[in-house]
This record gives C-alpha cells, structure tokens and sequence, in this order.
C-alpha cells in the first residue's frame, strides 16, 4: 500500500523541514482533490486550501510555529513520526510541526564543524600558581583527586564549598592535550566570583572568581587558545544570582548595599520581594539561597548588557546560556542582540531539555529558535535517545528522535546543536551506561559507588559506541571533561570529581582517550559533519546507519549494539558518490570486542 502522505519525503512536501519566512510550502498529499490542507499559526486562525490536482501551497510570512493537518470527508490526516494516520476525531497533539524563522537568521560557521569540551573549573587542572582575595571562609583541599564532599564536615556545606583549585593558567597549560582530542570550543562551567565551587550562584558578574585567576589570566587563556584553533565560551547565568552577592548580599559581606538590607538599593528592582513568597523574596525553585531576578527590569537589562560586552571583550566568543527556558522571550532577543553587536561571530546556545521548537514555559510558546533569541540549544533529546538505544531500546526510536529534531529545527540551528552525552548535571557517561544502578540511590550510596573491573570493560564498550554517535550525528559533539578517560561517578557532586594529571593514564585509560582522538581526527578531516545533510539508510532492532554528506564529502556511519557481529552493505547513494568523487568511499572499522561501528 503506497504513503498517503510523509512530511520527510519531497514528493509529498517541499522544502523539507523548517524555512525562512516567506518560502512557499508545496503539498501533494495522495488524497482526491476536494481534500483540504488545514494550515495554522499556533494559537491563530486556521486556513483552509483545497487540494488542485493533489497539490496545496501556503506562504507563511511571519516567524512563529504553525501546525497543519489534511481533512478528508471520513477523518483527519494526522501525524504518526513523520506520516500521516488516520483520526475520526480532531487530536491536536497529532498535527504536523512546521516552524518557520528570520529570514536573517544564521548561526557562526566556525563552530558547525568542531568539538566541544565542557569543563568544570575547579577539577580540571590546577597550576599552583597562589592567588590574592580568596575568601577566608572556602574549605581548600590539598588532596587533587580526592573524592567531593558531600555531606556536613567540619560545618561546611561541603558539595557547596570544598575547593580543589583548578584554575584558568591550569586550563592553559592543557590546551595541547586539547588540541589532540580534535577540540575547537571550550565550554566553561561559571566563571564569575562566587561562593561555592559550582559558581552557579553568581556573587559579582563584573569579576572572575579569586580562585581561577584574574581577569588577564582569562584574556590569556583566550588568545593562547586561538593559537591552537579554540575558542572558549562561557556559561551566562542571569536567571538568579546567590543571595551572598554585591546584588543581594543577604550576609553583608559586601557592605550594606544590597537588596536585601536596604530597600533604598540601586539592586532593589532587581529582585521580587513580598509575603506570598516562603522565604520573603522569590528564590529560583525557592532554594532560598538563589533570589530571582527580574530580566524586564530595565537596569538589570542593562547591566546584563554590560557583562556581556566585558567578557566578549577580553576573548570570550559567546555563551551557554543556563535555564534558558525560564528566561524571558524580550530579555533572550536583548541578550542575543548585544552579543552579535560585539561580536557577529559569536555564539549564544541555551540550555533547553525538551523539543525546544513546540517548549512552552514563562505561561506560552516559547520563541528560542524562530531566529532572534538562540542560535541553538543543548541537544537533551539526543541525549535521552542514545542513551536509551545503548541501555537496549529500539534503533528506530533513536532514528525518530534524530529525524523528528532535524525536520522541526532550522537548519542552522542544527548545525549548531549541542550534543552531549553527560554534564555537570547528569552521572557519568560511562557510568550510565555500565549498568551501576543511580537511579534511586542516595548520595551515600553514590559516594560508595565504584565499578567493577567487569563493569568499566562493559561500560566503555558502549562509551564508544556514544562516542560514534555523538561524533556523527547532526550537531556538535560536547565531551564533558573526563569522559574520554572512562571519568566515573554519579549525580552532583560525584559528576565532578578532578581529572587525574598527575597519576597519568593507565593502558584502558590511553585506550579510550585515543579512540576519542581518532574520532576528533575523523570529524575534523571530514567537511561532511560540518552542517553536512543527514540520510537515514536503515534503523533496526540493535542497528542504525546514516550518511552524512556535503558537497563531493560523504561518510556512512553504521553502529552494532549487539555483540553478534552484523555485515553491512554499503547503500546505492555510495555507488553514486563513487562516480561522483572519482574513487571507493573511505570507510574505517572499528571494533569494540563484538560491538562496532563503522565510519
């Protein structure tokens, strides 16, 4: 029986995916005429236009999500992964997605193509080099490598406020080791001053944190950076501050200016203060010690313009963007707009964990890529989707969550997706993938947790298989740091443990690390992953094939879960590519004691 309708395939419907706004969409479903294409803007009117020979156009002028669905006199044609399904009765949550953007709307090329490493400060690398205006009250550990504290000690909050001292000259003088690994963009985990070694509660956006270095050392980091091809951006966190801040300052460590003290403060239209609030001011998920902020407050607005422009300014190229999905839709076109002001080259990413083209938060329909407020977001969605098809779920559900983000995205977008596989606020990929049971356990019992020799064979076996995905896929690979290593633990704070320089690399260890490496080689040498098209070839049971290709550059990609070993046939698109190119597609094997993957 033949497709009625498939919004992935161009008979059926051109342009494929998200377009620019005024792109005429062409639809040819197989139904009679007399058939209606319904086409309608989220939360609008809908439009009704006939099928003429079997074919409906519509012209979308402005940015924004429309949905559309067929109507036939005996039902509703409905989407089902991409194709239609029949409904006798309207289910909205069964219409096509089709999102168009700012025709305007681009993303920086230098960064379709790289690498990305997440790095948590503090455990990365520390120089020793003795820095001026550390706190008196921080906890500062003389054991590298020792495991994070978790509980009361000494009576410090102790996953808040143990300090191991990585810094920014640490960073630096690991940026051959980076290079090596194929890196182009270090992300960094907060950088400002702040108490706590997470940085997440900022204490002063205008100062980098004591402990990492002063504002030179980071213009220094950035230019030796550049040397070796890496930029370095950083993670921008506006959405609360810590109420230990020159902003808030609920303790008064820094004078009697703040918020808190005095209603009379410059800061006091920064925040929300009243008796509907538990802890008498509105706190982010009312952790008390993280006070909102308000982001349509004019002056905040503006400052936030002033610490963007300082930190671009001394050599970052762009930032994550945290919560990003709780901030307003008025206050991300600002951000975004300043940012390119500075700097067109630069990159604003947000962290989103949902579809970010249908999210609803802040009470409606979110904008983040409709082309002026992200120019991508964190990939959470592949995320959940690899780790799902290496835990022994279906090829096709990862083949889905790949196409359905592909089709809804722009593609610029795409091309500039982070694609993690673990974070600062996720367990360990290898971790998660050798089978230690986290989910459920407290942080005792994570605190204990150790794998078996069994269990990290078992677990990076799948680490590389993550790893050829993550490399492949459509987006940007972002290796959190020690994860090329086979880097253990559970959820905060076990997630961010130090990197252990100074034990060097055990033979397992060096294994994984260069699989890594030649991954980075791969994706480097290769103009294909570099907002290449994606192809799906086949997607079954333990088994997913792609191709990737752009221009005369083409790389298969096929991955066995399984540990019986599988033949792959090279598709038909390879013998074109071969009279194409002139010569027999490259491929390389790698084999993972049973798992493989080829590319």
């Amino acid at each position: 029986m033949s497709q009625i309708f498939s919004s992935r395939n161009p008979t059926h419907k051109t342009p494929f995916g998200a377009v620019p706004a005024g792109t005429a969409l062409r639809f040819s479903p197989a139904l009679p005429d007399g058939a209606t294409l319904v086409f309608q803007p989220d939360g609008g009117e809908a439009e009704r236009t006939p099928l003429i020979n079997g074919t409906a156009t519509v012209i979308p002028e402005k940015p924004g999500l429309y949905f559309y669905w067929f109507e036939e006199n005996f039902g509703f044609l409905m989407d089902s992964g991409g194709k239609g399904v029949w409904l006798n009765a309207y289910d909205q949550d069964k219409r096509f997605v089709q999102l168009v953007y700012e025709p305007d709307f681009r993303t920086p090329e230098w960064f379709w193509g790289g690498v990305m490493y997440q790095i948590f400060p503090d455990r990365f690398c520390a120089s020793g080099t003795p820095k001026g205006d550390v706190p008196a009250d921080r906890y500062l550990r003389r054991d590298w490598g020792g495991q994070p504290l978790w509980e009361l000690d000494r009576g410090i909050l102790s996953q808040n406020n143990d300090y191991f001292g990585g810094d920014f000259r640490g960073i630096e003088s690991k940026l051959d080791y980076l290079a090596g690994l194929g890196v182009s963009v270090i992300y960094l985990n907060p950088i400002f001053e702040a108490h706590s070694n997470h940085r997440y509660n900022t204490a002063d956006y205008l100062k980098s944190d004591p402990l990492l270095g002063t504002e030179e050392d980071f213009t220094r980091l950035c230019r030796h950076a550049k040397f070796y091809g890496i930029r370095v951006i950083l993670d921008g966190v506006f959405s609360h501050v810590g109420d230990d801040s020159r902003y808030f300052n609920k303790s008064g460590r820094y004078g009697d200016c703040g918020a808190y003290q005095k209603p009379g403060s410059p800061f006091a239209s920064w925040f929300f203060f009243g008796g509907e609030y538990p802890c008498g001011y509105r706190a982010w998920w009312n952790v008390p010690s993280l006070p909102e902020t308000n982001e349509d407050n004019p002056e905040f607005r503006a400052f936030v313009g002033r610490v963007l422009e300082k930190w671009l300014s001394l050599g970052a190229s762009g930032f994550r963007l945290d919560v990003a999905d709780e901030l307003p839709d008025g206050f991300l076109v600002y951000l975004r707009e300043t940012v390119k002001i500075v700097n067109p080259e630069a990159i604003v990413i947000g962290e989103v964990w949902e579809d970010a083209s249908v999210k609803i938060s802040q009470d409606g329909r979110r904008a983040f890529l409709w082309g002026k407020e992200l120019d991508s977001v964190m990939n959470y969605p592949f995320y959940s989707a690899v780790l799902a098809f290496l835990r022994g779920g279906r090829a096709r559900d990862l083949m889905e969550t790949v196409l359905t983000i592909y089709e809804r995205y722009p593609r610029y977008a795409v091309n500039s997706l982070m694609n993690h596989m673990g974070t600062h606020d996720t367990e360990r990929l290898i971790t998660a993938l050798a089978g230690a049971p986290v989910d459920g356990a407290d942080k005792e019992e994570q605190a204990k947790m150790r794998l078996t020799p069994e269990e990290r064979r078992h677990g990076e076996k799948f680490v590389r298989l993550a790893a050829v995905l993550q490399f492949t896929l459509p987006g940007v690979p972002s290796v959190y740091y020690g994860d090329e290593k086979g880097m253990e633990g559970g959820r905060d704070p076990f997630n961010r443990g130090c990197f252990a320089w100074e034990n060097g690399f055990p033979e397992e260890e060096r294994g994984l690390t260069d699989f890594y490496r030649s991954l980075g080689g791969i994706r480097r040498e290769n103009p294909a992953f570099a907002g290449g098209d994606f192809i799906p070839v086949f997607a079954e049971a333990g088994h997913i094939a792609y191709i990737r290709e752009r221009g005369n550059h083409a790389v298969f990609v096929a991955v066995n879960r399984w540990i019986d070993p599988e033949r792959v046939t090279l598709p038909e698109e390879f013998e074109f590519l071969e009279s194409l190119i002139g010569r027999k597609p490259e491929a390389r094997t790698v084999w993972v004691e049973g798992e493989s993957a080829v590319v």
